[in-house]
């Protein structure tokens, strides 16, 4: 099997990515700022109250379809959730233990860790039993914001929770409950980011700020998002067209568009490339052969059209029959197997 890590030549060429796509932090916060601005017009006095706040989220245009799908994991400066976020967290089912002891037991241990986070867990049996039913899965989607897994069930977890969860992009992100260092592992899985790379587009977009956080916070966290994509993004080449900002209920500000001077290299080497085949090809005995002065002047002759080998049936008066006007000037067919004879005449 291919290995996953990457080699030296695919770092130097991350590297270059990296380099070549510098982002102007001050047109940055500026498109920040403006969309700060229009969200604060947008606000109505009862989601002031509630302290509603709206997802920023990144916008990347690739400039070819990936070849492969891949899921990114961006590790954010600034926590791009608030604390009235509700985090669900599926866990294994322990032996020797019912639903409720595996419940208060992994309640424990996540406030002996420090995790604070985490609203709801829900052991493995609890999830198939309880929640079997269509609209018991609706419900579950819609009560929490986000979702964790124990890392151990993560291949359980799609046949029992379907497609709406993944639909719309809550499937549950795994979790390593057995990590020593369980507290920062889960605030970094809570607070940071994923980007999903399909195959079958050349958009992806990606969460990375919240509209309560300040212009600054924002900027290093798009910054941040950035650099890892580029870093860990499986292309080659020039890779992001464009970057636009978003937020769910405005339009795409662009903060970053690529530069169109590597397009006359990639057409030179198109061209490079026709010409190497073009040279390379075969070429015909005709076309090899020496032309003769003889050859240039010679004037083609025409060849004459064969007569069709079967004539027309003519009446008694001589005039053609209308099957006969028909079929006249056809290529006559072959034969049939079984043709009738003609009776001749018997003789008196």
């Amino acid at each position: 099997m291919r290995s996953s890590l990457p080699t030296t030549r695919e770092t130097d060429s991350m590297a270059n990515k990296t380099e070549d796509l510098a982002l102007d932090r001050a047109q940055v916060k500026k498109a920040v700022q403006a969309l700060q601005a229009f969200l604060k017009t947008k606000s109505t006095p009862d989601s002031k109250l509630l302290a509603d706040t709206q997802h920023v989220c990144l916008l990347f245009t690739l400039w070819k379809v990936p070849k492969l799908a891949q899921s990114i994991r961006i590790p954010l400066p600034h926590g791009q959730r608030t604390d009235t976020d509700e985090i669900c967290l599926f866990t294994r089912d322990e032996p020797n233990m019912t639903s409720d002891q595996t419940q208060r037991f992994y309640k424990k241990l996540l406030e002996e860790r420090g995790v604070k986070n985490v609203t709801e867990i829900i052991p493995f049996k609890v999830l198939k039993t309880e929640y079997k039913p269509h609209e018991a899965k609706r419900r579950l989607l819609g009560n929490y914001d986000l979702f964790l897994s124990d890392d151990r069930i993560r291949r359980l977890l799609p046949s029992h929770l379907g497609k709406h969860f993944y639909e719309r992009k809550k499937e549950p992100l795994c979790v390593n409950l057995q990590s020593k260092q369980l507290s920062r592992d889960v605030q970094s899985v809570i607070q940071g980011s994923y980007l999903k790379v399909t195959n079958k587009g050349s958009c992806c977009m990606a969460r990375i700020a919240h509209s309560g956080m300040t212009a600054d916070e924002i900027t290093d966290n798009i910054e941040a998002a950035v650099k890892t994509v580029l870093t860990k993004l499986r292309t080659k080449g020039p890779v992001v067209k464009i970057i636009h900002i978003k937020s769910e209920a405005t339009a795409a500000l662009p903060i970053y568009t690529s530069d169109l001077s590597h397009l006359t290299l990639l057409e030179d080497a198109q061209r490079g490339a026709k010409a190497r085949k073009t040279e390379t090809a075969p070429m015909n005995a005709e076309e090899t052969a020496p032309m003769n002065a003889e050859d240039e002047d010679e004037i083609p002759q025409l060849v004459p059209i064969e007569s069709p080998s079967k004539k027309p049936k003519r009446e008694a008066n001589g005039q053609m029959t209308q099957k006969s006007k028909k079929s006249y000037g056809k290529k006559a067919g072959k034969p049939l197997a079984q043709n009738r004879k003609r009776k001749m005449p018997k003789a008196k």
